[in-house]
């Protein structure tokens, strides 16, 4: 799960006393709010590092609302103009290397771990989840709690 990664390698040095995360998310792939996985692991996650975890999901066909979209990924595709991608290591290279005269700096890595594809998660497995579904637009905006 890359947000572990994060937390592991940034997060934790720079919010040593977080309590809670707040994620915005698109609503599909692999971070969807439909995958069972993504509300699986996160609950593993929370638990793991005591912290409370609050996901806002952007409604489907919105990810354009995303500010990571457009603080980030303009400037990475103005570095990389022009330049062939070759493999990974050119690709994370030009990300990582990604900056603004405004301080925008930007941290990258290739995550070498296989993933189990096609994992099943039980009903019983979803319901020991301590999820809370929010008031407005219950099924895109959930905490999930550590305890």
């Amino acid at each position: 799960m890359g947000i572990r990664q994060w937390w592991k390698q940034l997060g934790k040095e720079y919010y040593p006393k977080a309590k809670k995360l707040l994620i915005t998310a698109d609503s599909g792939g692999s971070n969807g709010y439909r995958n069972r996985g993504w509300k699986y692991f996160l609950n593993k996650f929370s638990k793991e590092t005591g912290l409370n975890i609050t996901v806002l999901h952007f409604p489907p066909a919105t990810s354009k609302w995303n500010k990571i979209e457009h603080r980030m990924f303009s400037f990475i595709s103005m570095n990389w103009k022009g330049e062939p991608l070759t493999d990974y290591e050119v690709i994370i290279n030009f990300i990582k290397n990604t900056t603004t005269e405004k301080g925008l700096e930007i941290f990258a890595r290739l995550d070498r771990k296989k993933y189990e594809k096609g994992k099943k998660f039980s009903d019983e497995e979803m319901e020991k989840i301590n999820i809370n579904y929010h008031h407005s637009h219950p099924e895109w905006n959930y905490t999930i709690s550590s305890n």
